[in-house]
């Protein structure tokens, strides 16, 4: 059927109101909407939002097909809800070239369960010495907006002062990973005191915070935009409070673990919760979750990061950094910040799909659920609770920092442009 009814939802986490999708847009939203010649979804209350925006996802393809794949990190994403993913740069080979962008583009669209956005990488193979095809990966048929060497820091002022530049003249955004790498040498955790209790290598909080100061000031001095990857310290968050106090162009996001999880749990040495930037301390998570609230902090990214388990099933010093994270974000949100009242459902889909879309430019995503719209809709049960079971993620990858925690809502429809890529928890 071409119409679907979706009938009693609370958009936004308002009353409840009738949904009424016909083709690829959203006709009509209200109360007692006609049923008739439609499939009818009943909600129940349920709260309804435009489909989820991921900033920052690795789908690992092409190169590392063992780890993710386009196909199964876009059932991963439609699972939780997500209509729309930009793919980050670290490629075998590097997202560099107009050549690699267009591929990960094309696989998007012949197998995406949402919309696959590359990211280009700045710099050739990522190696910090040579500005990429920047201008030619933007002209492509990928259209390419945000750049980033994500998993290694433009460490260099002049090229990454050049990149602003470059950018710039085509409205893109450079999208730093903020570390800096002589200050993190055979770093394997935070810096602090679990780190010296364990005698682990530590990560000090000013790794990333010098170099945000460094690049939103030279955002400042080129007049671009610079949004800042995975910020994780209550440090980062003061200088980017300052520099938007100021004007600077300048956004950030935050990780669902980074809003949850500290450093604590590496005394467990479970390989699964190293990575990159390290899991933080309380104080840290308490400043990144009132961020994220006031808006110093735009937007939530999962930063998913799919390995094999023989990645993650070793020594910890051994093991690979990241953590999947699609399918369990949202759940992660309304934990930290919804059922703590920092945010309501309205600020949760402002910061997953409205400001990532703007970020990003992903056009028809970001949208509101109102009449003329694209339909791009998830639909989420805001009243489950159920432990988290890696066997049935539908990521190719299982490295969940999650696995038996009890976590708060599931996901269970979403709709790409009014074709329904999730019904009832299933894929369709």
């Amino acid at each position: 059927m071409s119409k679907i009814l979706i009938r009693g939802a609370k958009v936004l986490g308002g009353e409840p109101q009738d949904v009424l999708i016909d083709g690829a847009v959203i006709e009509a939203v209200g109360t007692g909407l006609s049923d008739e010649g439609a499939e009818v979804v009943e909600a129940d209350g349920k709260v309804l939002m435009p489909g989820l925006v991921d900033l920052h996802t690795h789908l690992r393809e092409p190169g590392r097909e063992d780890s993710e794949t386009v196909l199964t990190g876009t059932r991963a994403a439609a699972s939780g809800g997500y209509t729309a993913v930009f793919a980050m740069a670290n490629t075998f080979p590097v997202a560099d070239t107009a050549g690699v962008v267009e591929q990960v583009y094309r696989l998007g669209q012949e197998h995406g369960y949402c919309d696959v956005q590359p990211i280009g990488a700045v710099t050739v193979g990522l190696e910090g010495k040579k500005l990429a095809e920047l201008g030619a990966m933007h002209e492509s048929a990928a259209g390419v907006t945000v750049f980033s060497d994500d998993g290694k820091c433009v460490d260099d002022a002049v090229i990454m002062r050049r990149a602003l530049e470059y950018v710039k003249a085509f409205g893109g955004v450079v999208a730093q990973h903020a570390q800096e790498p002589r200050l993190t040498e055979g770093a394997q955790m935070n810096e602090g005191v679990v780190s010296s209790e364990l005698g682990l290598g530590g990560w000090p909080a000013v790794a990333e915070e010098s170099i945000i100061a460094r690049d939103v000031l030279l955002a400042e001095h080129v007049g671009s935009r610079v949004h800042i990857c995975h910020l994780s310290t209550a440090g980062s968050v003061e200088i980017v409070r300052w520099a938007k106090s100021r004007g600077i162009d300048v956004t950030a996001e935050v990780t669902p673990h980074h809003l949850l999880l500290t450093d604590e749990l590496v005394r467990s040495y479970n390989p699964v919760y190293k990575v990159n930037p390290p899991l933080r301390t309380e104080r840290d998570v308490t400043a990144l979750r009132e961020a994220l609230a006031d808006g110093t902090i735009d937007i939530v990214a999962t930063d998913h990061a799919p390995h094999p388990h023989e990645d993650k099933d070793c020594e910890w010093a051994a093991a690979a950094m990241g953590m999947v994270g699609l399918e369990t974000a949202l759940s992660v949100v309304q934990q930290t910040m919804v059922e703590t009242g920092l945010l309501d459902w309205a600020g949760v889909a402002d910061r997953m799909s409205f400001k990532p879309a703007r970020i990003g430019q992903a056009a028809g995503h970001g949208r509101p659920v109102s009449a003329g719209e694209p339909a791009n809709l998830t639909l989420v049960d805001t009243a489950y609770r159920g432990a988290v079971d890696p066997a049935g993620f539908a990521s190719r990858s299982r490295n969940t920092p999650y696995e038996g925690r009890e976590l708060p809502g599931r996901v269970t429809h979403t709709w790409l442009r009014g074709k329904a890529t999730l019904v009832d928890g299933k894929l369709a």
